[in-house]
This record gives C-alpha cells, sequence and structure tokens, in this order.
C-alpha cells in the first residue's frame, strides 16, 4: 500500500509545472506553487518554535488556498482540524480549544465574530485569503510568520527544484486529522484520523474509481466533511488531477456552468443536489417526451437521450456520479436506472474516513448502499432478513474521539469493532441495506420496530412532498411534510394537502406503521454538511 503523501511527492515532482488547485474563475496554483508553499510553512514551523503533532484548526470557506493550507499542515505533520464555516461562532471556538490548536486559518469576517479569551491555547490567527496575520499573542510565531517568504528565499535562492520534494511517509500510526461531525445528534465530536486510514481509504479509491494526471474535478463540498476532504480533494489532487473549488454552494445554474466548463471525470456529491437535477430537468424533458411511451421501443430510446443530454450537461467526460450522506429518492433512483445514468450511493461516516459502503455502478444494486469497503458485520441473529446494527473495522476506522473517553468507551465493542448506529441488513451477495439509525428507530405499542426513513422513502413518492421526516408524537405517527404547493391552488384545495399525503402513503404502509397525521412546514429542514436532516431538531 503506497502512502497517499508518497503519490503526492511524485506527483509533485511529475507535474511540477501543471495546474493542481484552482479557484473556480479565479486563482490557478501549480504543484510547484503548492511545494513552495509546503516548503516556506516548514520554514515557518521551526523559526518559530513550533514542534510535529501541534494542531492546527481551518475554518474557512473553500478555496484553492484552503486546499494549500491544509497540505502545508499534513504534510508538514501536524495535525489538521478542519471545522465547518457555518459552525457558531461559539461553536468554532469551542472546538478550537478542545483540539488544543495552536493556530487558526480562517476568513477575516468569521475572525471577527470570535473571541480570542476563549481560545487560551491559541497562538496566532492567520487569513486563509491573504495570507495576513489576523491576530497574536505569541511574537515568536507573528516573526515568523511574517518572514516566512525572505527565510524560504535565503534559504533556496534559486527557488525550490522538484529534486528537494521529499515528504515523510514513516507515520501511518501518527494522528493526521481530528475532525468535529456536527452528525445528526446535536453533540459534536473530534473524530481522530491516522495517516493510514487517509492511505487505507485512497488505496481503496484508487483500485475501484481510479483518476489520471491531467483530468480535472469539481469540488462542491464541504472541505471540513470527510466526504469533500477525502473524495473530492485528497484522492484527486496527489494523482494530479486538477481540482476546481465553487468557494460555495452553486445554484444549479452556476453549478451545471462550472461543469460544462471544467469537465471532470467525476462528480461527488449528495443525493439532494442530483434530485434537483432531476426535478429541474430531467423530470420536465421525460413529460415532454411521455407521449413517445406508446410507441414500441421508443421507451428505451427515450431515456437514451436524456442520459445522453445529462452527461453532456455535466461536461461530457463523467465517469460515474458518486451519492453520500442520505439515501436517494426511490423515484429518482428508478428513473437513473432506467437512463443507465454512472451513479452510485456509498456508506459511510467520518469515522470511517468516510467510506463503509461501495459498489461500482454496472453491479450497483438500487436501494443498497454498496458492497463492504472493509470488514462489516450484522448484529443480528440473521443479518440477511432482521436488521441490526452494522459494526465495522478496518485500517480507516478512527482511533477514537479526542479527549473524549465516554464516547470512545461506547464506539467500540468489546472485540474491537467500531459501532456505526446504523441499523441494517446484508444480503447474499453482500450488498448492505440501511434501514435506519438506532436512535431513531420508534418502537409503537405493540412492540413493533418502525424505521422512519422507510416511512419517509415512501412519503417522497406522493404529491407535493420535497422532503418529510416521520416522528413519534404521544404514540402516534406524524409525518412532518415541507411541499411544493402550486401558486395557483385553490385555499379548498390546499386545505386537504394534508390528509391526500397521508391517504396516499398510508395505501403502501402496513396496518403497524399507518401514519395517523401529516402537518405541513413552512421552511425545509435544518440539514448536516453531509444533507442529512437534524433529526433531533424536531422530536
Amino acid at each position: 500500500m503506497k502512502h497517499y503523501l508518497k503519490k503526492l511527492e511524485d506527483t509533485v515532482r511529475q507535474q511540477w509545472n501543471e495546474k493542481a488547485l484552482c479557484d473556480y474563475g479565479g486563482d490557478a496554483f501549480t504543484y510547484a506553487d503548492l511545494a513552495t508553499h509546503v516548503e516556506q510553512f516548514r520554514i515557518f514551523l521551526q523559526n518559530a518554535g513550533i514542534t510535529k503533532r501541534n494542531k492546527m484548526a481551518i475554518c474557512a470557506r473553500n478555496s484553492a488556498r484552503w486546499a494549500i493550507t491544509f497540505w502545508n499542515i499534513n504534510v508538514n505533520e501536524c495535525v489538521a482540524v478542519p471545522l465547518l464555516a457555518d459552525f457558531h461562532p461559539n461553536g468554532i471556538a469551542a472546538f478550537t480549544h478542545h483540539s488544543d490548536s495552536v493556530l487558526l486559518f480562517t476568513d477575516e469576517d468569521i475572525w471577527k465574530r470570535l473571541h480570542p479569551e476563549q481560545m487560551p491555547v491559541l497562538r496566532a490567527a492567520i487569513n486563509v485569503a491573504d495570507g495576513r496575520l489576523l491576530w497574536h499573542r505569541d511574537q515568536k510565531v507573528a516573526d515568523a510568520w511574517e518572514k516566512r517568504e525572505q527565510a524560504f528565499d535565503k534559504l533556496h535562492p534559486a527557488g525550490l527544484s522538484p529534486e528537494q520534494v521529499s515528504y515523510p511517509t514513516d507515520n501511518l500510526d501518527k494522528l493526521a486529522i481530528i475532525n468535529y461531525t456536527s452528525g445528526t445528534t446535536g453533540n459534536p465530536k473530534g473524530v481522530m484520523l491516522t495517516y493510514g486510514a487517509l492511505t487505507d481509504t485512497d488505496e481503496f479509491s484508487n483500485t475501484h474509481f481510479p483518476n489520471k494526471p491531467g483530468e480535472t474535478i469539481v469540488s462542491m463540498l464541504p472541505m471540513a466533511h470527510m466526504y469533500g476532504l477525502a473524495i473530492e480533494f485528497i484522492h484527486p489532487n496527489i494523482d494530479g488531477v486538477t481540482v476546481y473549488f465553487l468557494g460555495k454552494t452553486p445554484s444549479p445554474t452556476t453549478l451545471l456552468k462550472a461543469m460544462k466548463e471544467v469537465r471532470p471525470y467525476m462528480v461527488v456529491t449528495v443525493p439532494l443536489v442530483m434530485e434537483k437535477v432531476y426535478a429541474n430537468s430531467i423530470k420536465p424533458a421525460l413529460e415532454k417526451m411521455k407521449w413517445l411511451f406508446a410507441v414500441p421501443h421508443a421507451e428505451a430510446l427515450v431515456y437514451k437521450l436524456v442520459r445522453k443530454r445529462v452527461l453532456s450537461a455535466f461536461g461530457g467526460r463523467v465517469r460515474c456520479f458518486i451519492m453520500g450522506g442520505a439515501a436517494l429518492r426511490p423515484e429518482v433512483e428508478q428513473c437513473f436506472c432506467k437512463m443507465r445514468l454512472p451513479y452510485m450511493v456509498g456508506y459511510g461516516m467520518t469515522e470511517a474516513c468516510p467510506l463503509l459502503g461501495w459498489e461500482w455502478w454496472t453491479d450497483f444494486v438500487p436501494g443498497s448502499c454498496g458492497k463492504p469497503v472493509h470488514d462489516i458485520r450484522i448484529d443480528s441473529e440473521d443479518p440477511h432478513q432482521v436488521a441490526g446494527e452494522i459494526q465495522a473495522r478496518g485500517a480507516n476506522i478512527t482511533i477514537g474521539y479526542y479527549k473524549n473517553p465516554e464516547a470512545n468507551a461506547a464506539a467500540f465493542t468489546d472485540d474491537g469493532w467500531f459501532r456505526t448506529g446504523d441499523l441494517g441488513t446484508i444480503d447474499e451477495q453482500g450488498n448492505i441495506f440501511i434501514r435506519g439509525r438506532i436512535k431513531s428507530m420508534i418502537l409503537n405499542s405493540s412492540g413493533q420496530n418502525i424505521y422512519p426513513e422507510e416511512l419517509e422513502a415512501v412519503l417522497s413518492g406522493c404529491p407535493y412532498v420535497v422532503e418529510s421526516l416521520v416522528v413519534d408524537r404521544q404514540g402516534k405517527l406524524v409525518a412532518l411534510v415541507y411541499p411544493d404547493i402550486p401558486d395557483d391552488i385553490d385555499e379548498k384545495t390546499k386545505a386537504e394537502i394534508p390528509e391526500q399525503i397521508r391517504a396516499a402513503a398510508n395505501q403502501s404502509l402496513p396496518v403497524y406503521s399507518k401514519i395517523a397525521k401529516v402537518q405541513l412546514v413552512d421552511k425545509p429542514f435544518e440539514k448536516t454538511p453531509k444533507m442529512s436532516i437534524k433529526r433531533f431538531l424536531y422530536q
């Protein structure tokens, strides 16, 4: 297994003058630029008296400079602490302090909302956008940072050459990242991941969805989340793929414009994005051509035509669409299958860096989330039929939660398997089917297990439903629904919509899990970075 930093070293040497990291419509950095920044950072650390294994937080919006900041920290064997720019200021301060971060790389507008006294270990804050020192309490660190370029020029008067690039690989068991995930529990924890875990994830990725130097990819997921960091940035970039950053959550128009221009080989996204593409583009196109379905053999040709249009809209070079973070709506999945769109829905979590389940699209079973990346077992007497907790082990699994012995004790079984907290089954071919989260499972008065996610999948196929959440209210199942109601609908019909949704859903549900009430909500549900609904807010 080749260390991912050795792969980065080889790529830097071979792709010296090729683009490595770009802001879409903005700045571009070559691998030579990247190597220079990494070396400047090494010299800064030395002059500042900051040693390996020190923690450093990054809390900024996605950008090429965010990526360079990560490589600066990671290659020089300090511990990167990626924090979501959307965290509340109190959360940013709390996680920066809890992680013992000595430096904070952030955006100026974020820093203005923070209070240094809440982060007593912090020695300096630096602006990711332009490298400007925002604040410091350690003059030695400040001086070393301000003079890093001069120190580099003194040590390398002719500049850095490819032959001088050498990155460490004797650190597989050492801590590389502490990732604070917001999750859906409302209780964030600092997940510890090693260089070995990142290497293992890259090794699996290269085996199952390889990339090539000179290819391109559009990064739209939060880099502070392991899904975006590992699959959309690290895995492609170390192999010579140019990564283009959109910077913020794009509108469908901006996204497709970027895809057309960048022409990525792979699209890494969440189901919600592809569901919007389906609703805004694919479904209307199919509706216009629906009259052709009556013609023998025409339906297959229509889906083939729509598939061609979709792939063209994404630049024409996409080999696969990888979706993770949530289930794909059944209606959308059925359409993608008929189109033979090269998609797959993976299964993962931060603690698995992030992959647990995966399968290439030609062998992917709809409704599943792929086959195990490493060892997976179902804690059930009949794992094929009766849902049990999904438990995992492998080189990609977290070594625990930072400074949280209680969480560590609860996270692993006595024989060393990681408890995912997810309920699922696995078929005889090894395909994983998720039923829901243990914490969200509802036990009704007759002792029957009810998985809200299964009911929500049924609701997603009902008229007017954009997204839904099923909760237990005083022993009754209530469906909270965010609807899409046409403007020209009259008030009487609008008042009947909740009952229409309830009746439509209950036609497909067993007696013990029928919905008692549908309650409409006036705005989308709050979500985590991977677009899972924050259930704890709606109980």
